[in-house]
């Protein structure tokens, strides 16, 4: 079985990797030149492809040649229109129609919910006026529009691990949010929920990928300080007129599926590149 992951970045490549230990044939895209003789030095069949918000490349139609599409694009709400990830996907649903691609894998996000100082689950109606990010809800509604492919939606919880450690981006700040949970999933685990998902042929599907626990920030975040030894927060704020939501992870643990990293308090990270970022 050969999967497509669009977006060979922080995510995708250990995925890629994954999928490819686990015996299937791998090839994605990347949108930097330099990265891409890397990645082929790696194994990874890439090439050189974007969206800007209409495809660019060179020979891309054989990304689309696969049974698996994996669609890994930042929607870029903070530097982009709401218009712009929605386009992007628009071009990609052409594309993916056209070529008759069977099954397709969108990455999406739990900001997509609303904070409503509650539980949100899949069940939620979410609509344009509600949605905590309206170019990821405007993406998702535009791939299940009269659909030809298989499809499933994997909202993930905010990506961590690797280099990525909450702790450090609030390191001495004053008046950090520290009181609400946190919806966090180590990137070992987003990575074999897609692989999960694949192999237990879960489609047609909407799943949130998140810790099944929800510490606050601010045990996180003093964690963090005390493990990798940076300072902590200066301070929290004490307020508590700021909304939050608290992501359910039920519907997917129903799938059989169990986390290696059950509790950011416990997550990994590597310490080495702590100086280079």
């Amino acid at each position: 079985m050969t999967v497509t992951i669009i977006g060979l970045g922080w995510l995708g490549v250990p995925l890629a990797q994954l999928l490819r230990e686990q015996g299937y044939t791998v090839k994605g895209s990347t949108t930097q030149s330099k990265k891409q003789a890397h990645l082929v030095d790696s194994g990874i069949d890439t090439t050189v492809f974007s969206l800007d918000p209409q495809p660019k490349g060179q020979n891309y139609s054989d990304l689309f040649d696969t049974d698996i599409l994996f669609v890994n694009i930042p929607p870029g709400s903070r530097t982009r229109p709401a218009s712009f990830h929605p386009q992007q996907i628009s071009a990609i649903k052409k594309l993916a129609t056209e070529t008759k691609v069977p099954r397709i894998i969108y990455a999406s996000s739990t900001g997509i919910y609303p904070n409503l100082n509650q539980v949100a689950r899949e069940t939620d109606s979410i609509d344009r006026d509600n949605t905590g990010n309206l170019a990821l809800w405007e993406a998702e509604n535009l791939l299940w529009k009269d659909k030809t492919y298989d499809l499933t939606v994997i909202r993930f919880a905010g990506l961590l691990g690797g280099d990525r450690i909450p702790g450090k981006y609030f390191s001495g700040k004053e008046n950090v949010p520290g009181h609400f949970p946190v919806n966090y999933v180590h990137r070992v685990d987003a990575c074999r929920a897609v692989s999960w998902i694949i192999e237990k042929d879960l489609w047609n599907n909407m799943f949130n990928i998140v810790c099944p626990k929800h510490p606050t920030k601010k045990e996180v975040f003093e964690k963090n300080a005390l493990d990798m030894g940076f300072p902590p927060p200066g301070s929290y704020d004490k307020s508590s007129n700021q909304n939050w939501k608290c992501i359910s992870v039920e519907k997917f643990l129903e799938t059989g599926f169990r986390f290696h990293f059950n509790d950011p308090l416990s997550f990994t990270y590597s310490v080495d590149l702590l100086s280079k970022t």
